[in-house]
């Protein structure tokens, strides 16, 4: 089911957009392609398709369909992987996409000037993991649409299904999020964002699949079935003039399995010309282990909780991107970008994957229209 973490890697900052309300809802359509490559063997293919229509002044319609594919060639990454896929959990099946995952969206917004309303469902579905969500979003702008003040919840209703025979404690996993933002236009060129978010996870937090081997047992892996994180997260936006802009922001995060982390992301983009914008995008990523995790190696048969996953250890991480619009005729775009993402060595990462540590290209490349 991992199919999913394996994208959020590179989803730096997951806010609320709290874009301009004045009336910009428009019927639009876009298709493309994401993809991501990396030493571990893993080869994951994501069309994407939207469609947004207007069906009256204050309402707007929409549906979002992504197929994620990982290809079967993966199914054999890691040294520990022979039996399953170490990332997606998906047997090897002799075809040429080992796992395939369906997730349509559907939503609705509702906007009249000042406060924009949008809720809708998700639906998610893998060889070994049907994830169902339902979300909500508010905004509110004040003080001449200068100020904008946001909130989401969203809540997931998810289900293992392991491909091999094995009683898990627990079949569902559920997560929980809500974000407060506010966003503050401090002058024509510069504005300022704000938000806190709250996330509530339970069920079986775990893979089934991974499992700590060491000289005389073996176990699955495992973790507590219940994680409660907050984060805390600033972004500014600066316009140097009218070609060139950037935007920063840092990211706090930290939760009641010890692990803290810090995320600082920053984008330059420049317009070449009235229809082409390209530009520059780092991020960097630290956290500390979790509170359960010990070293590769040390965990002992009566030990509650056994760590297989690299990300419940300290690790590095940084991603180095490059965009691309090119504004057509007609009201279309097409939006490239290329992301190269890599990982400090790790111990975890070298005992799974058999690899000192992990590095990855991730690509998108998507064709938008509006009428």
């Amino acid at each position: 089911m991992q199919i999913k973490y394996i994208i959020s890697l590179f989803l730096s900052l997951l806010i609320l957009e709290l874009t301009s309300l004045a009336s910009d809802l428009k019927d639009s359509v876009s298709f493309g392609i994401d993809t991501y490559t990396d030493n571990a063997d893993v080869q994951v293919y994501s069309p994407t398709l939207s469609l947004f229509k207007k069906v009256s002044n204050q309402w707007m319609l929409g549906f979002k369909m992504r197929i994620d594919a990982i290809t079967a060639a993966s199914i054999t990454n890691g040294s520990n992987a022979n039996h399953v896929d170490a990332v997606t959990g998906a047997s090897s099946n002799g075809k040429l996409f080992g796992d395939v995952r369906y997730a349509p969206t559907l939503l609705a917004t509702y906007e009249n000037g000042d406060n924009m309303l949008s809720f809708g469902a998700y639906y998610s579905q893998e060889v070994d993991y049907i994830g169902k969500a339902v979300f909500v979003n508010y905004v509110r702008q004040l003080n001449e649409q200068n100020t904008a003040i946001g909130i989401g919840i969203s809540q997931s209703f998810d289900k293992w299904s392991p491909v091999f025979k094995r009683n898990l404690p627990k079949d569902n996993r559920n997560e929980g999020k809500i974000d407060l933002s506010i966003n503050q236009l401090i002058s024509p060129t510069s504005s300022f964002q704000m938000v806190y978010s709250h996330m509530l996870s339970e069920g079986f937090l775990s893979s089934p699949y991974h499992f700590v081997s060491q000289t005389t047992f073996a176990r699955f892996e495992n973790y507590p079935d219940r994680r409660v994180g907050d984060a805390f997260a600033l972004k500014g936006v600066y316009m140097f003039n009218e070609n060139n802009s950037m935007n920063l922001s840092y990211r706090y995060y930290l939760d009641n399995w010890g692990i803290h982390s810090h995320t600082i992301n920053g984008e330059w983009l420049h317009d070449i010309s009235k229809n082409m914008t390209t530009g520059l995008r780092l991020r960097y990523y630290s956290q500390t282990k979790s509170n359960f995790t010990k070293s590769v190696g040390a965990y002992n048969l009566n030990d509650k909780y056994f760590v297989v996953d690299y990300r419940m250890s300290a690790f590095d991480s940084y991603t180095v991107g490059v965009p691309f619009i090119y504004k057509m005729k007609h009201n279309s775009k097409v939006t490239l970008s290329l992301d190269y993402y890599q990982t400090s060595s790790n111990a975890y990462i070298k005992q799974w994957y058999g690899v000192d540590s992990l590095s990855a290209l991730f690509s998108t490349c998507t064709y938008s229209f509006s009428y």
